[in-house]
């Protein structure tokens, strides 16, 4: 696997252990280890080793749901291309995971797996986590973590749009633009409403 595929600092950052007490700062409130530096790809951090060790580096912070690690898609999307990973919106915050969780076999009318680990998914995704994508990586080559090679690729498709699909975005378009016209009331109401009553004239 080259690093164009994925960078160096993934498997570092996947097989990290997070939320242990800092060693430095173990006696401060916000002490626990849940920052990652992707530049020097080494072990996970506290808020305030951050401060004073990685100030001006690309930093990323690890959160936890049900005791599994996750993080901000709004964070990781920056430094990887996640397609193909299932997200969640966890607190008002779309998340993924980092690494594959332990699931019961999955039962029969499932329509997504992730092709890695067989964990049952809620949308049409590949895979379940960061980890199992970086396994598709390795074993098929047909997936990527890639920016440059993102980019590449949605500049092709937009490129390539048919007419048929050029028809369909205008027409969309024009719909939003100009929404279609309510139908006028019945005829009776217009009449009735407001007609002048005059008195009747005198003999």
């Amino acid at each position: 696997m080259d690093t164009m595929s994925a960078p160096p600092w993934l498997d570092s950052l996947l097989s990290s252990s997070f939320f242990t007490v800092c060693r430095t700062h173990g006696d401060a409130a916000r002490s626990e280890c849940n920052m990652y530096c992707l530049d020097c790809a080494g072990d996970p951090f506290c808020f305030y080793c951050r401060s004073s060790r990685h100030k001006d580096h690309q930093v990323i912070q690890i959160r936890r749901s049900s005791y599994h690690d996750v993080v901000r898609v709004s964070e990781i999307q920056k430094v990887l291309d996640i397609s193909g990973v299932q997200t969640y919106v966890i607190n008002s915050a779309r998340v993924l995971f980092l690494n594959e969780r332990p699931q019961p076999k999955s039962g029969k009318g499932v329509a997504h797996l992730c092709e890695i680990c067989g964990r049952s998914l809620l949308d049409p995704f590949r895979f379940c986590s960061l980890g199992c994508k970086l396994g598709g990586v390795k074993r098929n080559g047909d997936a990527s973590f890639s920016l440059e090679a993102k980019n590449g690729a949605s500049m092709e498709r937009r490129e390539g749009f048919s007419g048929e699909e050029e028809d369909l975005r205008g027409g969309l378009q024009q719909h939003d633009i100009y929404p279609p016209t309510p139908p006028p009331p019945p005829s009776s109401a217009r009449r009735r409403k407001g007609i002048p009553h005059r008195a009747p004239f005198g003999s």
